[in-house]
């Protein structure tokens, strides 16, 4: 946890005063993944007992981020993994429909702050390329401990971090 501080630090001193930081992550771990249920199952799923240690988590490593807007999907895992952090600094998650990037992208280039997306397994990568990073970015079903920290500008910069 003190290393990714320290990165955080580093990132938020590197990138220039003006220049919008946009944390993105999967959503943690789901209660029917689990249970050995599909990870791809059509039900909407609330967090596990390890989804919610995740969450807190997350919020304890993103509070002194200086984060303005949260952004989450309409299900309940992605609204429960920002809630810590939303509760934490009294922010309302925004929620943005899973099937609707291009709305979401908008809403991040319009966004003056830092923000928060939290996605899904097959959204993340797609969040980040419309943020401009050319690097592809992958995940498999069972990936749930990446941070991804993207410092937009002319050209943005991308570093992939893994949280408990």
């Amino acid at each position: 946890m003190r290393i990714v501080c320290a990165l955080f630090t580093v990132l938020m001193l590197a990138a220039p005063a003006a220049a919008q930081t946009v944390f993105v992550v999967r959503h943690a771990e789901r209660a029917d993944a689990a249970s050995g249920g599909s990870p791809m199952m059509a039900s909407d799923p609330d967090l596990s007992d390890a989804g919610k240690a995740r969450a807190t988590s997350l919020a304890a490593a993103l509070k002194d981020a200086r984060i303005t807007a949260i952004f989450t999907t309409e299900y309940k895992r992605t609204r429960q993994t920002a809630e810590p952090l939303a509760k934490a600094l009294g922010i309302e998650a925004t929620v943005v429909a899973a099937r609707d990037m291009p709305a979401l992208i908008e809403k991040l280039k319009g966004a003056t702050g830092n923000a928060l997306v939290v996605g899904h397994s097959n959204t993340v990568g797609d969040v980040i390329a419309g943020l401009g990073v050319i690097e592809p970015v992958k995940l498999q079903d069972t990936d749930y401990d990446n941070l991804f920290v993207v410092v937009k500008g002319q050209k943005p910069t991308l570093v992939r971090l893994h949280f408990r």
